[in-house]
């Protein structure tokens, strides 16, 4: 007799199942007989119970087959899980966002009826009057092998006016805590959006002009539009009150990170193209630095933020484009918007002409890099004010971060920086490194690299540091750190316990935008490269913050770099 005992699978755990057991118990009882009759049905019976074996075992490797389909079926639904638990928590966010007036976003920006782009450039119907040379004929390009259908049309379009027939700026209030009332930035020049603008410049900061080059060389349709499906951010952030402060925010967007999704209405409504300024994802850090950090002890693995024995870290990571609000930015640096918009004109060799024409439009997307913000730990953690914040604001160095020269600090203290933000983070708080792109100073790697030849050329001694690079830049930096705590306001950064900078400049503007800094953190004197303390004791000696001696001017001459011929030092 066959006897099966079934064990009901059931889901033990999300990522484990039950087992089916099947017993299959065959019990024979043996009748001695002289019968031919009894003999012949003992063959039948054994006969039957072998094809009833032979069937149940087919059952059971069917039913082992259904169960590992079962188990990869599983493993997808728990990475599908995964993947729309972030779309859960976007979908969060955004209607957090939207809800509590029941407007729509279609309600909240008006319609604007369809107009081809050609038709911007004829007469405007304002007090402003473009002129009839404003118009010329674009030239042609010669044909790619590759060439698509070109969408340029066939005029250029210098400028705009305000009131000029065909412009309708969708609404932007900045400073609004509603995104909707508020309204997203539209720059694009696709052809139902151009006439939509409500920005200056061009989305991707100083990429503008690949995109550019792509469009020119027929690689790129003018009219294509991202599809950003599975583009939502990896983690949630906000939103934050500082969000809807005009003051506190003026070289980004705050709702960046959200657009498609926040003005979802507005691009398939009015079909406008709305792009994100902030993406938000998850990644793994690998330095060589940090895997000395483990061996010599102070970075210890513990399997989520300092992964492994190489000193692999777990990181959520932020990039930022500028989108700065002109009158905001103006007050920032104690000037008038007039005067900055000229500026910005004439010294983008007139690359703008709607920062002077178009005094109605308030924003500009800037031809500059942006920042990456590193958050070591959970990201919720970084507004928390009872939860201890060790951050570093790094200015890019090309040539040290990334290979190595030693003529500065900058590697040294980055990784320093990210080291101290990961202990942080290791103890229950909360690790950031923030990096902006301002290459050489802001002054770009030309100028930088002209300055080390001076130097270099020269005695290259501290106490002329700063005017070497003067003479040739006019300037000791440009920097201008009065726009960097925008980002500390957008993440909700409430005060600093541990700043890991010396810089007097990032520290004042931080604590002049009301966020306090407990500690200050000098770069440990054994991680200074000996070339580069020509840069660190100049700094001091300026202003920098030192637990140590601040030289004087005598001392500086004394301090004195490495020549280029010098291969011992």
């Amino acid at each position: 007799m066959v006897n099966l005992i079934y064990v009901t699978s059931r889901i033990l755990q999300p990522e484990t199942f039950g087992i089916i057991i099947i017993v299959i118990n065959n019990t024979t009882t043996t009748t001695t007989t002289t019968t031919t009759t009894t003999t012949t049905a003992n063959m039948s019976t054994t006969q039957q119970a072998l094809e009833s074996n032979a069937v149940l075992g087919n059952t059971l490797m069917e039913i082992l087959s259904t169960l590992k389909t079962m188990q990869k079926d599983h493993a997808l639904l728990a990475a599908s899980v995964e993947s729309l638990q972030s779309r859960v928590d976007v979908s969060s966010t955004v209607n957090e966002l939207r809800g509590g007036t029941g407007i729509s976003g279609r309600n909240r920006v008006r319609d604007s009826p369809s107009l081809d782009p050609a038709q911007l450039a004829k007469s405007a119907n304002g007090a402003a009057s473009p002129p009839q040379e404003s118009t010329v004929l674009a030239p042609r390009a010669p044909p790619s092998p590759h060439a698509r259908k070109s969408s340029i049309t066939s005029r250029i379009i210098l400028t705009t006016y305000p009131g000029q027939s065909g412009i309708d700026p969708i609404p932007l209030e900045w400073g609004l805590s509603d995104p909707l009332l508020r309204g997203p930035v539209v720059v694009s020049r696709h052809q139902n959006t151009i006439r939509r603008r409500n920005a200056i410049g061009a989305h991707g900061g100083s990429y503008s002009i690949y995109h550019a080059l792509a469009v020119a060389s027929n690689n790129l349709d003018l009219e294509h539009k991202p599809d950003f499906t599975n583009t939502e951010p990896a983690v949630s952030i906000g939103p934050f009150p500082s969000w809807g402060d005009g003051k506190k925010i003026v070289a980004m967007d705050p709702f960046g990170h959200l657009a498609p999704w926040l003005y979802k209405d507005i691009i398939q409504g009015q079909d406008v193209d709305i792009r994100p300024t902030i993406a938000v994802t998850r990644a793994h850090m690998k330095i060589p630095e940090l895997e000395q950090s483990v061996k010599a002890g102070r970075l210890k693995p513990d399997g989520k933020i300092c992964l492994n024995e190489s000193g692999e870290l777990n990181v959520t990571k932020f990039a930022v484009e500028p989108v700065w609000y002109l009158p905001g930015v103006a007050e920032r640096f104690g000037i008038e918007e007039a005067a900055l918009r000229r500026a910005l004109f004439e010294h983008t060799g007139g690359s703008y002409p709607e920062l002077i024409t178009r005094n109605d439009i308030k924003v500009f997307m800037p031809p500059i890099g942006g920042l990456t913000v590193y958050c070591f730990g959970d990201p919720a953690k970084m507004s928390n004010p009872n939860v201890r914040l060790a951050l570093r604001v790094h200015d890019e160095c090309n040539g040290s971060d990334v290979f190595g020269s030693d003529i500065c600090t900058c590697r040294p203290y980055l990784i320093f920086g990210i080291e101290e933000a990961v202990k942080e983070a290791q103890n229950g708080g909360s690790g950031v490194v923030i990096y902006f792109r301002k290459e050489g100073r802001a002054l770009g790697e030309v100028t930088k690299y002209l300055v080390y030849n001076a130097r270099k050329r020269g005695a290259d001694k501290a106490s002329e540091y700063f005017k070497r690079t003067e003479n040739i830049a006019g300037v000791k930096d440009m920097r201008f750190q009065a726009l960097m705590p925008d980002i500390l306001h957008w993440l909700g950064i409430q005060k600093i316990d541990r700043m890991l900078s010396m810089s007097n400049m990032k520290h004042d503007a931080i604590v002049e935008q009301g966020i306090p800094i407990h500690e200050r953190v000098p770069i440990p004197d054994d991680m200074i490269p000996e070339d580069s303390r020509v840069e660190i004791d100049a700094k001091i000696h300026a202003g920098y913050f030192t637990t140590g001696k601040v030289m004087t001017v005598e001392e500086l001459g004394a301090v004195q770099g490495r020549s280029w011929d010098d291969i011992e030092h």
